[in-house]
């Protein structure tokens, strides 16, 4: 074991953070690129990754008005699965899951991610109707899952209450064994480690304040430092997607929402595996550290506040209560609310627009986070190709003109 003199540790404690080693370039822009990414939350610094990685294209800049990182990505409760009900969407979020699996390694990264299995329960004769279709969709599309009844989720989950005297009383549940949790940040800066490594540049604190078109052709956006040049645009920037896009004369089917979430004091490890119910409204899991991280719905209103309302938490609570007696008396620490941009069908958006060269990923509602290395990776793909990656092309903004709506409200669940 290496020993320190107080010297030694005297010096390592002056120094603080001068002489480490740093993840990333923080570079001067360009005048031109090949590819421009506005956002670099995990789905745009994934983007840029498989970009360089998959595609050779390494002349890119990930446009980001704050640090990366900071916002959806920074504010979502970690979430990983990919049991959706509907061919379209089960396909992209395994394809995402296949991904996460081998993500750390492929990056060099720990993003700590964790198969801890994730419980769905059934508090009525129709949520386990609906959780008997969906596992059975799951099972055809090769996605694991099981349906379990009430005695199978309480040896599962102990501390979960099972009692027949419950107000919602646990009829059964849905279980995925694959999927599990990451670490959001973690997950930010692999990627954003490995795109730098690449080649790409990560410009932060930069916002983007416009879109130059000329002909119907993207070549640039305006930014708060200057114009940066690129023929071909990609928008992953979650809640403020509408924003963007109303800068290049589109309107997106999208509403905007500040989504609930919190964290208590650490405790004792407890709970160990993610347990979510649409009928009661909460769901939970226990991070690494001990916190419980505890989800909501998302708020009635539309808006970008990042704080929430406080009637939605306490219903929230109410429910993580109801279902889990033994957590009453543990303290939260903290709460915040992460912008989401919501789809008519629960569904993103990954398509070309009218304008050529511009393309939007966007859309994922609540279920952003789980979606990160698959989103990514099959939108670097139609960036790359200049049309839409087999698995993306479902989800074209062309689905809401055609009616080919994927309608996912029932497995979206809660929040997650």
């Amino acid at each position: 074991m290496q020993r320190y003199s107080g010297f030694g540790l005297a010096k390592h404690a002056l120094t603080h953070n001068e002489n480490w080693q740093r993840l990333w370039r923080n570079p001067t822009p360009k005048k031109k690129y090949d590819v421009i990414i506005v956002g670099a939350g995990g789905h745009g610094l994934a983007t840029a990754y498989y970009l360089a990685k998959e595609h050779g294209i390494t002349n890119v800049a990930v446009i980001e008005k704050g640090w990366l990182g900071g916002g959806n990505t920074a504010r979502n409760t970690t979430i990983v699965r990919s049991n959706y009900l509907w061919d379209e969407a089960a396909a992209l979020y395994e394809h995402a899951m296949k991904l996460w699996e081998g993500l750390s390694q492929d990056l060099n990264y720990n993003v700590m991610f964790s198969q801890r299995g994730v419980l769905n329960l059934g508090h009525t004769l129709q949520d386990m109707r609906d959780i008997q279709r969906r596992v059975n969709a799951n099972r055809l599309n090769g996605i694991d899952g099981e349906v379990l009844d009430t005695q199978q989720v309480q040896e599962i989950c102990p501390i979960l209450n099972c009692s027949a005297d419950a107000r919602f009383p646990v009829l059964g549940a849905s279980w995925q064994p694959r999927a599990g949790v990451a670490r959001h940040d973690a997950v930010a800066w692999g990627f954003a480690r490995g795109a730098d490594a690449l080649g790409v540049d990560l410009i932060q604190q930069t916002e983007v304040i416009g879109m130059r078109i000329e002909d119907g052709q993207i070549v640039g956006v305006e930014t708060n430092r200057g114009f940066i040049g690129a023929e071909t645009v990609g928008c992953v920037a979650a809640g403020n997607s509408s924003v963007l896009a109303k800068m290049a004369g589109i309107k997106l089917p999208l509403e905007s929402h500040p989504l609930q979430a919190l964290v208590s004091e650490p405790i004792k490890p407890i709970l160990d595996t993610v347990v979510m119910s649409n009928h009661v409204h909460g769901y939970a899991s226990q991070s690494d550290k001990g916190d419980l991280v505890i989800g909501a719905g998302i708020d009635g209103y539309n808006g970008y506040g990042q704080r929430g309302s406080y009637p939605t938490i306490e219903h929230t609570l109410q429910a993580i209560v109801e279902m889990f007696p033994v957590f009453s008396r543990v303290r939260m620490n903290r709460q915040w609310g992460g912008i989401v941009d919501t789809c008519p069908d629960a569904c993103p958006i990954l398509s070309a627009t009218p304008v050529k060269g511009l393309f939007f990923n966007c859309g994922w509602g609540t279920g952003g986070f789980k979606a990160t290395p698959g989103s990514g990776n099959v939108f670097a793909w139609t960036l790359a190709k200049g049309y839409a990656h087999p698995l993306a092309a479902p989800f074209s903004i062309d689905r809401f003109v055609s009616g080919k709506l994927i309608d996912e409200h029932g497995a979206a669940g809660v929040a997650h």
